[in-house]
């Protein structure tokens, strides 16, 4: 049986990458340190005789190294993220995002992994130049998380480069579905809005609503992370979005419901939209799953989202003083 190691295996999308190797037939070992992930999430893997989990942290090699010996694929989605608490505790976010990913890339080489998937982020653009964005737009890092997670995608590149360690990074657009998280980062949104529409309270809409994001449905970044690791290329950065981008207001009207606005946060860009074209050329991927099909995938699970955070203006203007402080 082929062994695979999921680092941030209890996360939002690494728990779904879990339950889709297992169901491949795949041995899975997920290492998390629960910092961020959830047992939860985790709690339909825990019934299949082929996944282990260790709880260990990236940062101290000697914890995870032996957990990689005999592993075919090694797919690196453990990470701090957020955008304010990186720039609060910004030692922490450079200790796991960077120094994390060189232990993880170390003990790949050590133990002749044959191939590492890195989960980078859409967030290293910056306010992108040129959109769709291609991988080889500027890299612009807005504060210390997209910078961190840009220095992991050239620590796996320079690995791929100098060790000969086969090595993909994809760059995440705004990725949506089931177990997301409901604060923080902009995939999110839909985490917060469930919540309220299951309480009946108004959509807190960010400015006017105008702004774009371009998401992506949880299953097709999952198979973006097994098509990348199941293909003969290696040394290549990818974008993987959804090949369109969409509205705050656009997924309102898609929910349904009553709607307040709060003020617009400095330091988000008012469009995020890949240039999915390499991904496409390279390895055949394109996203099958549209906005509307999600939405509707996300509102026959809303009790999922019934024992999250119920957010209001005021709840939200405490919990967002500091981006203002910072970023404004």
């Amino acid at each position: 049986m082929t062994k695979v190691v999921v680092t941030g295996g209890a996360g939002f999308i690494g728990s779904h990458l879990t339950d889709f190797l297992l169901k491949k037939g795949f041995e899975v070992v997920v290492i998390d340190n629960l910092s961020n992930g959830r047992m939860e999430n985790l709690k339909e893997a825990e019934k299949n005789p082929n996944f282990k989990f260790i709880k260990a942290d990236i940062r101290k090699l000697d914890e995870i190294k032996e957990y990689f010996k005999n592993s075919y694929y090694v797919f690196h989605l453990a990470a701090l993220a957020d955008i304010v608490p990186s720039i609060e505790n910004p030692t922490e976010y450079f200790e796991t995002n960077v120094s994390g990913t060189f232990n993880v890339l170390q003990a790949c080489k050590d133990q002749n992994v044959k191939k590492i998937i890195y989960v980078a982020s859409s967030s290293s653009y910056g306010f992108a130049v040129v959109t769709p964005t291609p991988e080889d737009a500027p890299i612009a890092s807005e504060y210390p998380y997209a910078l961190t997670k840009n220095m992991g995608e050239q620590l796996v590149m320079h690995f791929n480069k100098i060790y000969k360690l086969p090595a993909i990074t994809l760059r995440f657009f705004n990725v949506y579905g089931p177990r997301a998280r409901t604060s923080g980062t902009y995939g999110a949104v839909f985490g917060v809005f469930l919540a309220q529409k299951l309480n009946k309270k108004p959509f807190t809409v960010v400015g006017d609503g105008e702004q774009t994001r371009d998401f992506t449905y949880v299953s097709d970044a999952v198979d973006a992370l097994f098509t990348a690791a199941n293909s003969n290329i290696s040394g290549e950065v990818f974008n993987v979005g959804s090949g369109g981008h969409y509205s705050v207001n656009e997924i309102v009207k898609l929910l349904g419901g009553e709607k307040i606005n709060i003020p617009k946060r400095p330091g988000e860009p008012d469009i995020t939209f890949a240039d999915v074209s390499k991904i496409k050329k390279l390895l055949n991927w394109e996203a099958k799953v549209s906005l509307k099909e999600g939405v509707a995938l996300l509102l026959q699970n809303i009790n999922a989202f019934a024992h999250a955070p119920v957010w209001d203006e005021k709840s939200i203007e405490k919990a967002t003083k500091n981006w203002f402080k910072y970023l404004g």
